[in-house]
């Protein structure tokens, strides 16, 4: 009998106890306060996704604007070979040609 402890330590171990159950508690309500609901979360999941897919489409948006600005300058630059090069080495070449056909 000299182990059992005496009623009043099962009091301040009952207390202290209840005491840590408190507090344990306290942090858990602490922590679910700072939780949303599922459906609060459901709607900003949503939101989310639909954000995202915007964003898919405005990058498929550029990239398309990107693919249709590379053949405009492909398209800008055959241009000007075939309207402005050749036909300015057809003037020229003639021309060098016969001023060294005149310097010989």
């Amino acid at each position: 009998m000299a182990d059992d402890p005496s009623l009043g330590e099962l009091g301040r171990l009952i207390e202290l106890m209840r005491s840590d159950i408190r507090d344990d508690l306290a942090g858990l309500n602490a922590r679910l306060d700072r939780m949303v609901s599922q459906d609060v979360y459901v709607v900003e999941k949503a939101s989310v996704a639909r954000e995202l897919a915007d964003l898919a489409k405005a990058v498929e948006g550029l990239q398309a604007q990107r693919q249709q600005d590379a053949e405009r300058v492909t398209q800008t630059r055959r241009w000007m070979v075939a309207s402005v090069i050749i036909p300015l080495v057809g003037i020229v070449l003639p021309l060098v040609m016969v001023m060294r056909g005149a310097g010989a």
